[in-house]
Formats: structure tokens, C-alpha cells, sequence
């Protein structure tokens, strides 16, 4: 299996087109933190339009962690495409090339083959929100500087100190990783029935807004398929910095608001990776491949 997944994750990065993600990524980020750090006052005073006459905010309200905040809204909306050009050609592409039949001559069981292109999608998506993380992040923390974190909710400010930041990026990003698997693997399980990627490419992103179109939509049907759609918790990273106050409505360190949600979510991500894998195995077992 180790071997099989190195020569998988060779595939993939032999390939100019696994590069469009991570340069997608830089050059969006970098215009975001350029024109922040040019117009950085503007901006803070647009978000704090609305509170300017009965909250004062001490700090720097444009700091790494505030840039961080916004670039993650921006750009996981997106990341799901850049995701997709990978992992929706692991067997299209190969049936495109003509060598999936030649791989599946190789002493090794079908189910192996698929977990470990699988997997090698996987370390890629990973990869891609590590550099997300270093450029959002990191750089921004380079840059702006760090501070405490003012964040302007529906109908309330949340106010998070310095020091109880990082841990919930930490969590925010892992959180990430699994939405963004599960897109993979949506997109893994849809490269099955083409022979080119263009189609299962498409059929994904078509999907995922389907789905997050539903999952925003208050209509009383929707609301009951609305708890298992994977697009409903795709955002719950966001729950890593709505914090519990105390009675003086002051936030209390360390906490989140709503643990329970954030564990849900998870649970319901991680079993719909399971069911887009396992039905990729079956498919791909039961599959006659001729190409």
C-alpha cells in the first residue's frame, strides 16, 4: 500500500495542474493582504461603522488574526474548485489515459488501488490547506502584526484576547481539512463514471452548490435534509471563535460557544467521507473496465 500511494502522489505532482491551486492561493491572498495593508483603516472603520458610537475597541482591529478570519471566508468558498481539479481526475483521468486497465492487472486487490489513490487525494488536500495556513496565517501574522481579535456577528461583537487565538486557528484549520477531504472524496467518487475529468470536475462543483443552495434556503421542506447535507457544516470552523461569556458579559477563556455543534458536524463530514469511499470501492469492484 506505501508503495502504491507514493507512485499516486508521484502522479499527481508530476502534473502542472496540482501547481494551479497552490499559485491560485498565493496570488489571492497576497492581494487581499496588499490591499488591507493600504486601506487597512478604511476597512476598520467600515466594520465598526455600526458600534462606532457606543463601543470603543482597544488594539489594532486589522492584525494577522483579523486577516486570517477574512481570507478563510473567502477563500474556502473557492477551495472546493481547486480541490476538485485533482481529486475528480484520480480514475477518470487514468481511464482517459488509457492505463487503468493496466493498473488493475498489478498484483494488488481493487480495493487497495482506490484507497490509495484516495489517500494520495487526501495528502493532497492537506498540503494545499498547510500552504493556506502558512500564507493566511503566518504571513499575516508577519505582516500585520498580532493583537486581540474584534469580530462583527449578526447581531453581536465578539472580542477574543492575544493569547486565546492560535489554539482556535489550530482547531479551525484541522476542521477545514475535514470539510475539504469530503469534497475530495465527493469528487473521487464522482470520477468513477467518466472516462474524461472535465465532466466529474464539473458534477462536483455542480453538487456542492446544489447542495449549499438548499443549505441557505429557509424553506420548511428544506429544513429536514438541511442537518445532513456536508455543505450545512462545511462553515462550522467559524464556531472556533464564538466564545461563552460570563454574567458581566465578559468572554470567558478557552471556551467555545457551542462545542456540541463543532462535534457534529465533524461526525456528520467524517460519515459522509466514509460513504463516498466505501461506495467507490463498490462501484469501482463491481466496475468492467474496458479503457
Amino acid at each position: 500500500m506505501w508503495t502504491l500511494l507514493q507512485i499516486e502522489l508521484y502522479k499527481i505532482f508530476r502534473r502542472p495542474r496540482t501547481y494551479i491551486a497552490f499559485v491560485a492561493i498565493t496570488a489571492l491572498i497576497t492581494i487581499v493582504q496588499l490591499g488591507l495593508k493600504v486601506d487597512g483603516k478604511e476597512y476598520a472603520a467600515f466594520v465598526t461603522a455600526d458600534l462606532s458610537n457606543s463601543l470603543q475597541v482597544d488594539g489594532k482591529i486589522i492584525n494577522g488574526y483579523f486577516v486570517c478570519y477574512i481570507l478563510l471566508q473567502l477563500l474556502l468558498v473557492h477551495v472546493p474548485l481547486l480541490i476538485a481539479l485533482i481529486a475528480a481526475d484520480m480514475i477518470s483521468g487514468e481511464a482517459n489515459m488509457g492505463t487503468l486497465r493496466l493498473m488493475i492487472t498489478k498484483p494488488i486487490s481493487r480495493t487497495e488501488f482506490i484507497l490509495a489513490k484516495f489517500f494520495a487525494a487526501s495528502i493532497y488536500t492537506i498540503l494545499l490547506l498547510i500552504w493556506l495556513a502558512i500564507l493566511a496565517l503566518f504571513l499575516s501574522m508577519l505582516i500585520f502584526g498580532t493583537d486581540d481579535m474584534f469580530l462583527m456577528k449578526n447581531n453581536y461583537a465578539v472580542q477574543i484576547e492575544n493569547a486565546d487565538i492560535f489554539w482556535r486557528y489550530a482547531g479551525a484549520f484541522g476542521f477545514a481539512c475535514l470539510a475539504m477531504i469530503t469534497v475530495a472524496a465527493l469528487g473521487f467518487f464522482l470520477s468513477q463514471f467518466a472516462e474524461n475529468s472535465i465532466g466529474p470536475i464539473v458534477a462536483t462543483m455542480s453538487v456542492i452548490i446544489f447542495f449549499t443552495i438548499l443549505s441557505t434556503m429557509s424553506i420548511p421542506i428544506f429544513n429536514l435534509i438541511k442537518p445532513y447535507l456536508f455543505t450545512t457544516h462545511m462553515v462550522a470552523w467559524k464556531e472556533f471563535f464564538d466564545v461563552k461569556v460570563n454574567a458581566d458579559n465578559e468572554t470567558i477563556k478557552g471556551t467555545i460557544q457551542n462545542p456540541g455543534k463543532l462535534i457534529n458536524s465533524s461526525l456528520i463530514l467524517v460519515a459522509h467521507i466514509i460513504l463516498f469511499v466505501s461506495a467507490s470501492i463498490y462501484v469501482f469492484k463491481k466496475k468492467d473496465v474496458l479503457s
